[in-house]
């Protein structure tokens, strides 16, 4: 299921990054990310599948937020945990 089909996107808010600066939790224990994820439900910041710890995966699972846009410089791609999707 990919795009506007996924009924996630109903989950989407205006949202702005409650740690701009990177992972919420990397940035608190000192740890390493590859990329960064925002929640489109929260504002979450979280690290990405490659990283070492997965909080943006983990957030999506736990906090029931499924969908995430990728939080790199020019890129716009947004992502369903749920569905395991492009949305």
């Amino acid at each position: 299921m990919t795009g506007v089909h996924d009924p996630h996107v109903r989950l989407i808010r205006p949202t702005i990054p409650q740690t701009p600066d990177g992972c919420a939790e990397c940035l608190a224990i000192g740890s390493p990310w590859v990329h960064l994820r925002l929640c489109l439900t929260c504002g979450h910041v979280g690290c990405c599948d490659s990283s070492p710890l997965r909080h943006a995966r983990m957030h999506a699972h736990t906090a029931g937020h499924p969908i995430v846009q990728s939080f790199e410089p020019g890129e716009n791609w947004r992502w369903c945990y749920i569905d395991e999707a492009l949305v």
